[in-house]
């Protein structure tokens, strides 16, 4: 199975430059697995030292929100999951 992980532009020089990379996996979770296996300067920029997901990090499947399921929702051949970084500030 494949599926398509845009990456934001601010974590794409963690992931050699990459807009979007294939990877595998039948929840969200399986697939940052892989796309963190691909490219492993990504999980600190995804996760804090507990394993969550930053709480800044926002998953979108098929341009929907993953939350609250996130990392356990299903994904399936050809859907696409995009990671946002959300910016803070005032």
């Amino acid at each position: 199975m494949s599926v398509k992980v845009n990456i934001n532009q601010d974590l794409q020089q963690y992931a050699a430059k990459q807009e979007v990379v294939e990877v595998g996996g039948s929840t969200v979770g399986q697939c940052i697995a892989d796309l963190v296996q691909q490219f492993p300067d990504l999980k600190p920029e995804l996760f804090g030292k507990d394993g969550e997901l930053l709480e800044y990090i926002e998953i979108y499947v098929n341009m929907e929100s993953a939350y609250p399921e996130e990392m356990a929702k299903p994904v399936s051949d050809g859907d696409e999951i995009s990671i946002i970084q959300m910016i803070f500030g005032g």
